[in-house]
């Protein structure tokens, strides 16, 4: 049986080995690892039949469905490049991206088309749309086909294209800038998918949940993991985290990854039983876990193991705890995945002592392949190691880029990580250096918020001072927070150079990046805008 080496090569193994298994979920309808080989395979030769060359860029516009899923392995098996899109973007982020990478052909639908009308004009190397359903639509002057004629071309191989070769460009949110574009070759993606499957244990019996946005890289891992195993994934498009758990019991869920915020949602509400009895494991990414959010989903699904991990758009992911250590370290951010190198280095690129902090430094077949179109920011994150840097001996010649994570952490004696923050994100007060995800970490422990974000302002005295954003406990009695027994409580839990200067309460759910988690970085600027302008 041959080995998956290319991101395509995953649909094609699993249909090798059992076609009649069920590859994905959507709705009430599934369908088969046979069928879905063979959608792939039609999507790649009307690729082809379009003129596609190799390399050139297929952006996806849609929400989670079978289409989104065709197409994000048919492109690569044309030899192209898929570059998914968030279906909460607005049309000018999309035609932002659509001209940053130079898209040649875009998936979406009919409505969504509708939206893009007034900015496709602004993007001339796009030159053909495919759309789901309905008659191509009047509009934008470029040619326009429907999903099924795409997949009735005549068969055609696609392009030569070997595992270093481009297979996706996932966009990061920016909040206060523009997104940049994270390039993932095949081997980024396969080896992902058999380091991650292998620390879950996945197997063919597993049922993942897709909760997350297939344009975040957790989110799409969902379906490269359980491809490699050939498991079965249930693609849900929710509004409420209600329907989360309503998905999970009707499917028997048996894997589950999502972001803090959709976790701290999730234990407000009371769990089927029928959950428990079926989740073998949950795993959080984007994020630490809250260690009160952590408490209360072990209290709902006891039998299930929690994964706390660690990951970063520009390798993949970098670490996990095993769940047989989360009651002794439930802070850590655990040691690396299977087939990755964690370092910890000083600003000079040396290694950090045991407890010492450092920027947390990642290497291996993991590591992207850059920012596309934007040099810069590319040698800002991705950096040439020393050359006596661990793993690497004198007589090697070529040198290693590695992803610098911009994260300061510290490794204890026994090699576990542990998150101290973004370093353009820690709030420098008094002299001292304060991680905001500390102060959160504080502030759910009360049980007196429902969400919070920390950041730090600008104050005279202290150079920073900490500002809170929160949110009411959803079992408030009079659907207020209490500022002041907060503030007690935090003067009770933390030292006086980490107490919030202010808290300021507003109406929840606190505003999302794309990829689900709270954006910390909208709220401080607009916090800003409103009280310093």
């Amino acid at each position: 049986m041959r080995e998956s080496t290319l991101l395509h090569e995953l649909v094609a193994c699993a249909a090798q080995r059992a076609p009649q298994d069920r590859a994905l979920t959507y709705g009430a309808v599934s369908m088969a690892y046979g069928e879905l080989q063979t959608a792939v395979a039609q999507c790649a030769a009307g690729l082809m039949a379009l003129g596609l060359g190799r390399g050139e860029r297929v952006a996806i516009y849609l929400e989670k469905r079978f289409e989104t899923v065709i197409t994000s392995f048919g492109a690569p098996a044309a030899g192209a490049v898929f570059v998914p899109l968030n279906p909460l973007l607005k049309p000018e982020q999309v035609a932002f991206i659509l001209q940053d990478c130079n898209v040649r052909v875009l998936l979406t639908s009919p409505e969504r088309l509708a939206l893009l009308a007034g900015v496709l004009g602004s993007c001339p190397d796009l030159r053909h749309v495919v759309l789901t359903d309905a008659a191509p639509q009047a509009g934008p002057a470029l040619p326009q086909s429907l999903w099924g004629d795409l997949l009735a071309a005549p068969p055609r191989a696609g392009h030569r294209v070997i595992d270093t070769d481009m297979a996706a460009i996932l966009y990061t949110s920016g909040s206060t800038g523009k997104p940049k574009g994270v390039v993932l070759s095949h081997r980024n993606m396969v080896a992902g998918a058999k380091s991650v499957a292998s620390y879950l244990e996945n197997t063919s019996e597993d049922t993942l949940l897709a909760a997350l946005p297939l344009s975040f890289d957790a989110g799409f891992s969902q379906l490269t993991t359980a491809f490699h195993v050939g498991a079965r994934v249930v693609l849900l498009n929710y509004l409420m985290p209600r329907d989360v758990l309503k998905a999970m019991e009707r499917e028997g869920v048996t894997g589950l990854t999502a972001v803090p915020p959709l976790y701290i949602q999730l234990t407000q509400s009371a769990w089927p039983a029928a959950i428990a009895e079926k989740l073998r494991y949950f795993a959080n990414t984007g994020g630490r876990m809250p260690r009160e959010t952590l408490d209360l989903l072990r209290q709902r699904v006891p039998h299930s193991q929690p994964f706390l991990m660690y990951g970063l758009t520009e390798a993949f992911r970098s670490t996990y705890l095993p769940p047989s250590e989360v009651d002794r370290r439930p802070d850590s951010i655990g040691k690396a995945i299977p087939n990755a190198e964690i370092l910890v280095l000083r600003e000079d690129c040396s290694p950090c002592a045991p407890e010492e902090p450092g920027e947390l430094v990642h290497r291996g077949a993991l590591v992207g392949m850059g920012y596309w179109n934007d040099a810069e920011k590319t040698a800002e994150r991705y950096k040439l190691l020393a050359a006596d840097a661990p793993g690497r001996q004198s007589g090697l010649q070529l040198p290693e880029y590695a992803v610098f994570s911009g994260d300061t952490v510290r490794m204890d004696s026994e090699g576990f990580l542990y998150f101290i923050g973004r370093r353009d994100e820690m709030i420098k007060s008094s002299g001292y250096r304060v991680s905001p995800t500390e102060v959160e970490e504080v502030l759910y422990a009360t049980k007196l918020v429902g969400e919070c974000v920390a950041f730090g302002v600008e104050h005279p005295a202290w150079g920073q001072a900490i500002q809170v954003i929160a949110t009411a406990p959803v079992d408030a009695v009079d659907g207020t927070l209490d500022t002041t027994a907060l503030l007690a409580e935090c003067r009770a839990r933390m030292p006086a150079y980490m107490l919030p200067a202010n808290v300021e309460v507003v109406a929840g759910p606190l505003p999302r990046n794309p990829n689900g988690k709270i954006d910390r970085k909208w709220l401080s600027t607009d916090w800003a805008e409103r009280h310093l302008s």
